[in-house]
């Protein structure tokens, strides 16, 4: 039986398990090629034995760490000397990568930081510290990907102090492509001169404002533009009441009429 497949981490292979109360230690050693982080070499001379222990992913209810044997080594060519390096557990962290993104799963979820703290048995800026990592990589991710094909715009309230903030959506794919402070040509000129891939957009879903249509037919020549039909429909509404008032001044006013006009439009 591959025992690896126990820890969820490829080339290290498992040299004991020992329970420890409602902890679990497992001892494994990392099986794969080793390089110098400087040069890239692969002559290198063993300059003694090191131990790293770090947190792992659970197993059911019970706590699992890690006890990583490995070497600390001297590079032939460079010179340099360094500790282990095990693939799946970053530089100086107490823990894999698999747990830390257990950690963001779960408060990405729902549940609070102190809730995830104290079923992990980690503190609570520990867990704020885990989801800033994985979030600051999915940004750095979509950073460099191009406009989605079929794109949303819409505005929507930011704050009093910075006002405003425009939303592109991937209608596509339904998810949040990004998110830009402003919402006039002036304040989103910069942000549509720098967006990669814009001459790829078909289609833009958007409201009826003209400052959107303006930006949209400046830097974006060959999508079509689609009124949302949210915005076309309230539109519409508004038109209606405006029309109610003019014909009945005293039935437009009643809070029980608008109410059941707004809920039952059709």
């Amino acid at each position: 039986m591959n025992l690896e497949i126990l820890i969820g981490l490829p080339q290290y292979e498992i040299t004991g398990i020992e329970q420890c109360g409602g902890e679990l230690n497992i001892s494994a050693v990392y099986t794969g090629a080793r390089s110098c982080p400087e040069c890239g070499a692969t002559q290198l001379r063993d300059k003694g034995l090191i131990s790293r222990t770090v947190r792992h992913v659970s197993w059911a209810v019970r706590k699992v760490w890690l006890v990583l044997q490995g070497h600390r080594w001297l590079c032939r060519e460079c010179g340099v000397q360094f500790r282990e390096r095990f693939p799946g557990i970053l530089k100086a962290q107490r823990a894999t990568e698999a747990f830390r993104y257990k950690v963001f799963q779960d408060h990405w979820d729902g549940i609070n930081r102190s809730r995830v703290g104290r079923r992990e048995g980690i503190a609570s800026a520990t867990v704020e510290r885990h989801c800033k990592h994985f979030l600051v990589r999915q940004a750095s991710e979509l950073s460099g990907a191009p406009c989605p094909q079929v794109l949303g715009i819409d505005e929507h309230f930011f704050s009093r102090k910075l006002g405003y903030a425009t939303t592109f959506c991937d209608l596509k794919n339904h998810s949040v492509y990004d998110v830009v402070l402003g919402r006039s040509e002036l304040s989103l000129e910069s942000y549509f001169l720098a967006l990669k891939g814009k001459d790829q957009v078909r289609v833009v879903c958007m409201d009826l404002a003209s400052v959107y249509r303006a930006i949209v037919r400046k830097h974006l020549p060959y999508a079509h533009i689609v009124a949302d039909r949210f915005h076309v429909i309230r539109l519409i509404n508004q038109h209606f009441v405006a029309c109610w008032r003019d014909l009945d001044p005293v039935g437009a006013k009643s809070r029980g009429l608008l109410s059941l006009m707004r809920r039952h439009p059709a």
